[in-house]
Formats: structure tokens, C-alpha cells, sequence
């Protein structure tokens, strides 16, 4: 699949500056004003494997100025404002900074920070690109790194090389920067390894896993940010190497956590081409895994049970797949869920000494 990047900023504001001119060119002919946008939701997206990614289908919405739309229109605008004076002066605020600035907007300001999040998201898709393009950037961190990595950056102040050895950080690690665009990267690792949670990712790097099975630690934290997804695409695009996702053994795991980072999100389905990891097996706690090695277990909530039947029910990703849909109904059949840290029933250290290369030795055990 290519790996096209993101538009350059400059494209960005001939966007910004053409949507402003649509709007101008209604209000001059006495006609409402309108903004479109594709609807986000995974009612808008289908699912390819041989693509790699949710794609949007055609639904769009409309957002026409009215008396009952003025503070979202105007709160639009002002925000597409913002965002063409971070592009025209090359710089960057936070979410929570645009929230704060959006005290100033009197009557258009914003009251709570997810109204601010959904108005941005709304831009972003409207314009076609992602919100690092448009200046803004979340406050998470984009994820941990540790194993056989040399990450190459620049100096701010001088523009010199740097060169960061990732097997050099003792016990601490690289962390993802909120753009990695510019980024080199040489390795001569066997596969990339992603891993859920910072417990399970510390333990890993404690014993320098990475040394034995000669790989790349990378931490998700959760949901992996979209820097995250990035690199981790744009280092297994350029160096060939094949990505294993290993995350708890429950629906958030498989159908957030893991499903987010394949194939994207409904809701980013316009840029999911850009952060999404195609070639990621699954490599973490299956229904299976929880039955073969007896692992402690915790009931599945109803939250959980009825997320896997609208996963098989509407998911594009997981009707693509058979094995996904075979191991979904065995865990709502148990109702039972597991997490990487029940491979401690077996020893502190079971799931490096025995769990993970029997994984890495059987890929009849991993999902796709």
C-alpha cells in the first residue's frame, strides 16, 4: 500500500482560504452559507483487507447557518482562523489551549473542552487533513520506544543530525515526538512489538526483551495516539518489518485498542490512510490463550458484551474477518476477559521466558 503523506501546510491554508471564500461569495449572493463535512462514524466507512483501511463512503453533513446553528457556524470560523494563524507563523497549540483562547470569542465561546474537540474534529475532516497540519496537537504523549532503533531528528536551534540509539536509554526510553514526519530511522530489528500497557511495556524493557528476540518496544499507553500509529507505520513501511499488537484479552483490547491501530477509526476515517499499521497481526491474549494457559479471569461487563455484538453485527473490519468473528462469540461464550499482567499466575517473568516465543514460533495463535 503507498504511504502518501500528509499535504504540505501551505496546502492547508489555500483550504482554509477557500472554504472562507465559499462562505464570503453566499453571504455577497444573499444566500445561507453552508459548511460540508463528511459524516464520521463507522456507518460511513468500508473495510478492504487488500486496501488496509476504512475508507469513507459518501455520506456528508451540512452545517448551513440558521438561528439554531450561529454558535457552532461562528465557532467554526473563528477556530479555521486560529488554525491559519498557527499555519502563517509555523506554530502549534494544544487542544486545551484552543479551549482557553475560545474565552475570548464572547458569545461563541466554548463551555466545556468536548465541545471544542467536536468542532475541531469537524474542521479537520472538513478540510481533509489532520489536526497536526492545522496547528493543533493533543497533550498525550505519542508512546514509548526501546530495543534496536536509531531514530534520527534534527536540532531546532542549529538543524544538525541527531542521532538517537533507542538500546541507550537505561532504564527510561525514547518518546514519540507529536510529529514524526521528518523522522530517519536505522534498525536492524526482526519485527516491531506494540504493546498495550505501561506495566507489561516496563517489564519487557526491565529485561531487555528486545535484546533477546532482537525487536522494538514500542508502548500504545491505551488507544494509540495518532503520532504513535504514525510512527510505528512509517517505521515498519521504511525498514519492512512486520508489527505484532499485544494488548489485554477483552473487547476494548481487540476492538479499540488493537482494531485502532490496523485499520484506523470510523470518526478519522478521512486521514486513516495516513495512521494505520495494515500489516499488524494480532499477537496478545486471545478467548483461546485464556482457556490453554488457565488464566485468571474477570467477567465480561454488559458494556463488553454489547460492544463484541455491535462489532460483529456492524464492524467493517470484524465482518472481514472470520477468525475475529469466531474469537469474539468464544469470549462473550465464556464471558470472561483477561489481562497481559494473568500471565503472572506463571512466574513474573512467564511471559518472556514462554509465553511471548511460543507466540513468535506459532503464528497459527495470532489473529489478523
Amino acid at each position: 500500500m503507498s504511504d502518501n503523506k500528509p499535504s504540505a501546510s501551505n496546502n492547508v491554508a489555500e483550504k482554509i482560504n477557500e472554504v472562507a471564500g465559499k462562505i464570503y461569495n453566499s453571504i455577497i449572493k444573499k444566500s445561507l452559507p453552508q459548511l460540508k463535512m463528511p459524516l464520521r462514524s463507522l456507518n460511513n466507512v468500508s473495510y478492504k483487507p487488500e486496501v488496509g483501511y476504512f475508507e469513507l463512503l459518501g455520506k456528508f453533513k451540512s452545517r448551513t447557518l440558521t438561528a439554531s446553528t450561529v454558535k457552532t457556524f461562528a465557532q467554526s470560523l473563528l477556530m479555521m482562523k486560529e488554525s491559519k494563524t498557527l499555519v502563517d507563523t509555523d506554530d502549534i497549540a494544544t487542544k486545551r489551549e484552543i479551549y482557553y483562547i475560545s474565552k475570548n470569542w464572547g458569545e461563541a465561546r466554548f463551555h466545556e473542552q468536548p465541545e471544542s474537540d467536536t468542532v475541531m474534529d469537524d474542521i479537520e475532516a472538513m478540510l481533509m487533513v489532520n489536526r497536526e497540519q492545522i496547528g493543533f496537537i493533543p497533550e498525550e504523549k505519542g508512546g514509548d520506544v526501546a530495543g534496536n532503533l536509531v531514530v534520527i531528528d534534527k536540532d531546532p536551534e542549529t538543524n544538525a543530525e541527531l542521532r538517537i540509539d533507542c538500546t541507550k536509554f537505561g532504564s527510561g526510553s525514547y518518546s514519540v515526538p507529536s510529529s514524526v514526519e521528518h523522522l530517519k530511522f536505522e534498525t536492524k530489528a526482526n519485527f516491531i512489538l506494540a504493546i498495550e500497557t505501561a506495566g507489561m511495556y516496563q517489564r519487557l524493557v526491565k529485561h531487555q526483551f528486545w535484546k533477546k528476540s532482537n525487536c522494538i518496544l514500542i508502548s500504545l499507553g491505551g488507544v494509540p495516539t495518532r503520532a504513535c500509529r504514525r510512527f510505528i507505520r512509517r517505521l515498519s513501511d521504511e525498514m519492512k518489518l512486520p508489527v505484532y499488537g499485544f494488548t489485554d484479552g477483552d473487547p476494548y483490547g481487540y476492538l479499540n485498542i488493537y482494531r485502532t491501530l490496523k485499520v484506523g477509526s470510523g470518526n478519522a476515517a478521512h486521514i486513516n490512510k495516513f495512521f494505520c499499521v495494515p500489516n499488524a497481526q494480532f499477537f496478545g491474549i486471545t478467548p483461546k490463550d485464556i482457556i490453554d494457559y488457565k488464566l485468571p479471569t474477570h467477567p465480561l461487563k454488559d458494556i463488553d458484551i454489547k460492544r463484541v455484538k455491535d462489532g460483529i453485527k456492524n464492524d467493517p473490519f470484524v465482518k472481514a474477518y472470520p477468525a475475529w468473528q469466531k474469537a469474539l462469540t468464544e469470549q462473550v461464550q465464556m464471558k470472561k476477559r483477561a489481562e497481559q499482567q494473568a500471565l503472572a499466575k506463571h512466574g513474573l517473568n512467564f511471559v518472556i521466558s514462554d509465553y511471548l516465543p511460543a507466540k513468535l514460533e506459532d503464528n497459527k495463535t495470532w489473529l489478523p
